[in-house]
């Protein structure tokens, strides 16, 4: 079983869309078997929350429901825990290498823009957080792409590693 962990910031919109996005993708696959996919941030103010309003909002008009509620990253479980942690931006990416203590944990830090296939004129996924409505159907469009991307790179690895 594969494990992915979505981060970002504060776990109300970039973490919890991708991992709607994911598990939506696996089902629709018929591989919810092979994966565990969950979220999380590493601000715990929002802990316990629902993602954001609007992000729900226009993640349901595509057809996903973002219904997790935010939790804060544990750097000794969820290292330990998951294969994969998915860093939206930056500074998310430099936070998490600066929590992990050692190689084994670093290797599992991925960029999630890194997966985009269509998107590849962004450097990151922005925080929509404080943008109007284009702003989250922009990171909605970058996920889904880079969903897709990481997706398809578990199966191809899976595949390798037969």
């Amino acid at each position: 079983m594969k494990k992915i962990l979505f981060v970002c910031l504060g776990n109300i919109c970039r973490s919890p869309g991708a991992e709607a996005i994911m598990k939506a993708l696996v089902y629709r696959e018929g591989k919810e078997k092979e994966f565990f996919i969950d979220s999380a941030g590493l601000y715990g103010g929002h802990a316990g929350a629902l993602p954001d309003e609007r992000m729900r909002r226009h993640a349901a008009k595509r057809g996903y429901e973002l219904n997790s509620r935010a939790r804060t990253f544990y750097p000794s479980a969820d290292f330990a825990e998951f294969d994969l942690i998915v860093g939206m931006d930056d500074q998310n990416i430099t936070e998490l290498r600066r929590l992990a203590v050692n190689a084994t944990e670093k290797a599992k830090i991925f960029r999630m823009i890194d997966f985009c296939q269509r998107s590849t004129f962004y450097n990151s996924v922005p925080d929509p957080y404080y943008e109007g409505p284009e702003g989250f159907e922009i990171v909605l469009d970058l996920l889904e792409d880079a969903v897709e991307g990481l997706f398809r790179s578990c199966l191809a690895s899976q595949n390798n590693s037969v």
